[in-house]
């Protein structure tokens, strides 16, 4: 709507946080698998790659604030927002952007991080989607580095579901909140061409989409009943 001022990335990342902090610490969570982060860093000598769709990120950004995770942020404007956000949750990240040579920049930055033993938190079908599709970056990310794929599972209920590409869910104060660290999937280094990265990004899919379910069914969701949201386009465009 005309007339209407739009508050800067800085204000509206301030209000945003603190609504984020007040809402999770009323949450009733619920995490299983956590505990393999630290034991695969400890025992490979590498960090790991956690993976969650893009529309989910409300939960893990609440629960692992302040571990000094990395993430992938867009360089769009509504990425600024977002960065800002993550910073503010303890997260550390990287500007990454559709061109060439943004990807290419923020994916020699990511390797290098990981290959030291840092985490990774990442929305592998990010930052315009399909939603619910992962994309052959994080597959290519796995395949150098030789750090293992972590899918999270993601869930909340009651919740709702803002009306955007991705349908990101926004849990009820009070919700039952699962989050579920499933098996780690290992990329062999030989994965190079374009077609064998996109037949394991559709495995990873599958991973997400086996530990999502699980997740719902701990939150108390019923996968099969439709939302009471808005429909949505799945994909930005």
């Amino acid at each position: 709507m005309r007339g209407l001022i739009k508050p800067s990335p800085a204000v509206a990342s301030a209000i945003l946080y603190a609504l984020g902090r007040v809402l999770a610490s009323t949450l009733r969570w619920h995490v299983t698998g956590e505990e393999q982060i630290e034991d695969l860093v400890r025992q490979n000598g590498k960090g790991v790659i956690l993976v969650s769709w893009h529309g989910r990120t409300f939960l893990p950004v609440t629960y692992l604030r302040n571990r000094g995770y990395w993430s992938m942020i867009s360089t769009s404007r509504d990425g600024e927002y977002q960065d800002r956000i993550f910073k503010r949750f303890g997260f550390n990240t990287v500007r990454g952007s559709t061109s060439a040579r943004g990807a290419v920049q923020a994916t020699v930055t990511l390797l290098k991080h990981v290959k030291a033993g840092n985490v990774l938190a990442m929305t592998p079908d990010g930052p315009r989607g399909p939603s619910g599709c992962a994309q052959p970056g994080v597959i290519f990310l796995a395949m150098r580095s030789g750090c293992p794929i972590i899918p999270v599972g993601i869930s909340a209920y009651p919740r709702r579901f803002v009306p955007t590409w991705d349908r990101y869910m926004v849990p009820m104060p009070f919700s039952r909140a699962a989050m579920i660290f499933g098996e780690p999937m290992y990329v062999p280094p030989d994965v190079k061409s374009d077609e064998d990265q996109r037949l394991w990004a559709d495995k990873l899919s599958a991973r997400i989409d086996a530990v999502e379910r699980e997740a719902e069914g701990r939150s108390g969701a019923a996968p099969s009943q439709p939302d009471d949201s808005a429909k949505v386009p799945t994909h930005a465009g």
